[in-house]
Protein backbone atom coordinates (compact mmCIF):
# COMPACT_ATOMS: atom_id res chain seq x y z
CA UNK A 1 0.00 0.00 0.00
CA UNK A 2 1.29 2.96 -0.83
CA UNK A 3 1.74 5.85 1.82
CA UNK A 4 -0.65 9.06 2.07
CA UNK A 5 1.53 10.83 4.14
CA UNK A 6 4.72 11.00 1.23
CA UNK A 7 7.66 9.05 1.22
CA UNK A 8 8.87 6.83 4.29
CA UNK A 9 6.95 3.88 6.51
CA UNK A 10 2.93 3.50 6.56
CA UNK A 11 1.78 5.15 9.73
CA UNK A 12 -1.16 2.58 10.69
CA UNK A 13 -3.63 3.14 13.80
CA UNK A 14 -4.32 -0.04 15.93
CA UNK A 15 -8.35 -0.06 16.64
CA UNK A 16 -8.25 -3.51 19.32
CA UNK A 17 -11.76 -4.13 21.26
CA UNK A 18 -14.23 -7.20 21.84
CA UNK A 19 -16.42 -5.51 19.09
CA UNK A 20 -19.18 -7.43 20.54
CA UNK A 21 -20.97 -6.84 18.06
CA UNK A 22 -18.94 -3.80 16.01
CA UNK A 23 -21.45 -0.73 15.46
CA UNK A 24 -21.79 2.37 13.50
CA UNK A 25 -19.91 4.28 16.39
CA UNK A 26 -16.75 1.98 15.96
CA UNK A 27 -16.55 2.68 12.37
CA UNK A 28 -17.10 5.99 12.57
CA UNK A 29 -14.27 6.57 15.26
CA UNK A 30 -11.88 4.48 12.78
CA UNK A 31 -12.29 6.70 9.88
CA UNK A 32 -12.38 10.23 11.97
CA UNK A 33 -8.90 9.45 13.76
CA UNK A 34 -7.78 8.21 10.13
CA UNK A 35 -8.50 11.44 9.18
CA UNK A 36 -7.61 13.49 11.84
CA UNK A 37 -4.23 12.40 12.23
CA UNK A 38 -3.38 11.48 8.05
CA UNK A 39 -2.58 7.96 9.08
CA UNK A 40 -2.44 5.66 6.11
CA UNK A 41 -4.77 3.06 7.41
CA UNK A 42 -6.76 1.74 10.68
CA UNK A 43 -6.98 -1.80 11.59
CA UNK A 44 -9.79 -3.09 13.34
CA UNK A 45 -8.58 -6.19 15.40
CA UNK A 46 -11.38 -7.90 17.10
CA UNK A 47 -9.32 -9.47 20.52
CA UNK A 48 -9.01 -13.22 20.45
CA UNK A 49 -9.90 -13.32 24.23
CA UNK A 50 -10.53 -10.17 25.69
CA UNK A 51 -9.09 -11.08 29.25
CA UNK A 52 -10.07 -8.15 31.16
CA UNK A 53 -13.93 -9.09 30.13
CA UNK A 54 -13.47 -12.74 31.81
CA UNK A 55 -16.65 -13.86 34.12
CA UNK A 56 -18.15 -10.58 33.14
CA UNK A 57 -20.62 -11.93 30.67
CA UNK A 58 -20.81 -14.20 28.04
CA UNK A 59 -18.30 -13.19 24.87
CA UNK A 60 -19.71 -14.09 21.49
CA UNK A 61 -16.56 -16.48 20.18
CA UNK A 62 -13.70 -14.85 18.40
CA UNK A 63 -14.08 -16.64 15.12
CA UNK A 64 -17.61 -15.20 14.85
CA UNK A 65 -16.62 -11.40 16.28
CA UNK A 66 -13.96 -11.48 13.65
CA UNK A 67 -16.34 -12.12 10.98
CA UNK A 68 -18.51 -9.41 12.21
CA UNK A 69 -15.77 -7.22 11.89
CA UNK A 70 -15.40 -8.29 8.76
CA UNK A 71 -18.47 -7.64 7.55
CA UNK A 72 -18.64 -4.27 9.18
CA UNK A 73 -15.47 -3.00 7.20
CA UNK A 74 -16.37 -5.13 4.20
CA UNK A 75 -15.85 -2.33 1.69
CA UNK A 76 -14.39 0.19 3.65
CA UNK A 77 -10.43 -0.56 2.57
CA UNK A 78 -10.44 1.89 -0.01
CA UNK A 79 -10.73 4.50 2.86
CA UNK A 80 -8.05 2.46 4.54
CA UNK A 81 -10.18 0.40 6.77
CA UNK A 82 -8.52 -2.64 7.81
CA UNK A 83 -9.32 -5.80 9.94
CA UNK A 84 -6.48 -7.62 11.73
CA UNK A 85 -7.16 -11.94 12.55
CA UNK A 86 -4.12 -11.56 14.51
CA UNK A 87 -5.43 -11.95 17.96
CA UNK A 88 -8.05 -14.18 17.05
CA UNK A 89 -5.59 -16.79 15.57
CA UNK A 90 -2.72 -16.29 18.34
CA UNK A 91 -3.50 -18.24 21.67
CA UNK A 92 -3.98 -17.24 25.42
CA UNK A 93 -4.93 -13.81 26.63
CA UNK A 94 -4.51 -10.95 23.78
CA UNK A 95 -2.53 -8.38 24.67
CA UNK A 96 -2.06 -5.25 22.67
CA UNK A 97 2.38 -5.37 22.97
CA UNK A 98 2.24 -8.49 21.34
CA UNK A 99 -0.25 -7.31 18.84
CA UNK A 100 2.00 -4.31 18.06
CA UNK A 101 5.34 -6.79 18.17
CA UNK A 102 3.60 -8.83 15.50
CA UNK A 103 3.23 -6.47 12.98
CA UNK A 104 6.50 -4.65 13.46
CA UNK A 105 7.85 -8.08 12.88
CA UNK A 106 6.15 -8.46 9.08
CA UNK A 107 6.33 -4.45 8.39
CA UNK A 108 9.81 -3.49 10.51
CA UNK A 109 9.73 0.41 9.77
CA UNK A 110 5.97 0.60 10.44
CA UNK A 111 4.85 4.07 12.83
CA UNK A 112 2.15 2.49 14.88
CA UNK A 113 -0.93 4.78 16.69
CA UNK A 114 -3.34 2.95 19.21
CA UNK A 115 -6.38 3.93 19.29
CA UNK A 116 -8.56 4.08 22.08
CA UNK A 117 -11.95 5.41 23.59
CA UNK A 118 -11.70 7.56 26.58
CA UNK A 119 -13.26 4.13 28.78
CA UNK A 120 -10.35 2.18 27.06
CA UNK A 121 -7.66 4.79 28.35
CA UNK A 122 -8.83 4.81 31.99
CA UNK A 123 -7.92 1.75 31.96
CA UNK A 124 -4.55 1.58 30.18
CA UNK A 125 -2.59 1.38 33.24
CA UNK A 126 -3.82 -2.15 34.03
CA UNK A 127 -2.69 -3.28 30.77
CA UNK A 128 0.05 -5.86 30.19
CA UNK A 129 3.07 -4.61 29.80
CA UNK A 130 2.11 -1.19 29.33
CA UNK A 131 5.39 0.75 29.81
CA UNK A 132 6.76 -1.12 26.70
CA UNK A 133 4.32 -0.60 24.97
CA UNK A 134 4.25 3.11 25.43
CA UNK A 135 7.99 3.21 24.34
CA UNK A 136 6.65 1.73 20.40
CA UNK A 137 3.29 3.27 20.14
CA UNK A 138 1.41 7.09 19.67
CA UNK A 139 -1.37 6.91 21.73
CA UNK A 140 -4.52 8.55 20.32
CA UNK A 141 -8.17 8.55 22.58
CA UNK A 142 -11.44 9.36 21.13
CA UNK A 143 -12.80 11.81 22.79
CA UNK A 144 -16.81 12.29 22.91
CA UNK A 145 -18.49 15.27 24.06
CA UNK A 146 -19.26 15.46 28.66
CA UNK A 147 -16.51 12.39 28.45
CA UNK A 148 -13.91 14.07 30.88
CA UNK A 149 -11.02 12.71 29.93
CA UNK A 150 -7.90 14.65 29.55
CA UNK A 151 -4.79 13.27 27.79
CA UNK A 152 -2.48 14.70 31.34
CA UNK A 153 -4.04 11.48 32.82
CA UNK A 154 -2.27 8.89 30.43
CA UNK A 155 1.24 10.77 31.53
CA UNK A 156 4.05 10.49 28.29
CA UNK A 157 4.58 9.78 26.15
CA UNK A 158 2.19 12.67 24.10
CA UNK A 159 -1.56 11.67 23.28
CA UNK A 160 -3.28 12.82 19.84
CA UNK A 161 -6.91 13.76 21.38
CA UNK A 162 -9.78 13.16 18.50
CA UNK A 163 -12.68 14.87 19.24
CA UNK A 164 -15.96 12.93 18.38
CA UNK A 165 -19.79 14.25 18.43
CA UNK A 166 -21.63 11.72 21.07
CA UNK A 167 -23.39 8.46 18.99
CA UNK A 168 -25.68 7.19 21.44
CA UNK A 169 -24.88 3.14 20.79
CA UNK A 170 -22.90 0.43 22.40
CA UNK A 171 -22.32 -3.20 21.98
CA UNK A 172 -24.28 -3.63 25.08
CA UNK A 173 -27.63 -1.62 24.01
CA UNK A 174 -27.53 -4.02 20.95
CA UNK A 175 -26.96 -7.07 22.67
CA UNK A 176 -29.98 -5.86 24.97
CA UNK A 177 -32.29 -4.42 21.70
CA UNK A 178 -31.77 -8.07 19.78
CA UNK A 179 -32.56 -10.40 23.19
CA UNK A 180 -35.72 -8.41 23.40
CA UNK A 181 -36.79 -8.60 19.80
CA UNK A 182 -36.51 -4.74 18.75
CA UNK A 183 -34.57 -4.03 15.31
CA UNK A 184 -30.91 -2.62 15.00
CA UNK A 185 -30.84 -2.65 11.38
CA UNK A 186 -28.79 1.11 11.73
CA UNK A 187 -26.95 0.39 14.31
CA UNK A 188 -24.92 -1.94 12.69
CA UNK A 189 -23.74 -2.35 9.14
CA UNK A 190 -26.01 -5.03 7.03
CA UNK A 191 -23.48 -7.45 7.03
CA UNK A 192 -23.10 -7.37 11.00
CA UNK A 193 -27.12 -7.72 11.23
CA UNK A 194 -26.93 -11.12 8.71
CA UNK A 195 -24.05 -12.57 11.17
CA UNK A 196 -26.13 -11.47 13.91
CA UNK A 197 -29.25 -13.32 12.67
CA UNK A 198 -27.70 -16.41 11.02
CA UNK A 199 -25.58 -16.99 13.96
CA UNK A 200 -28.71 -16.49 16.71
CA UNK A 201 -26.35 -13.80 18.93
CA UNK A 202 -27.39 -12.12 22.08
CA UNK A 203 -31.06 -13.72 21.81
CA UNK A 204 -30.55 -14.91 25.53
Amino acid sequence: MTSVTGAGARRVGVFGGTFDPPHIGHLRAAVSVRHTLGLDAVVMVPSGDPWQKRGTRPITPGAIRLEMVRAAAAGLPDIGIEVSEAEVRRAGASFTVDTVAEMRASEPAVQVTVILGADAAALLPTWERVDELKTQVRLAVVRRPGSGFEAPALGSPPVAMVDMERLDVSSSAIRADVARGAPVDVLVPPGVLEVITRHGLYRG
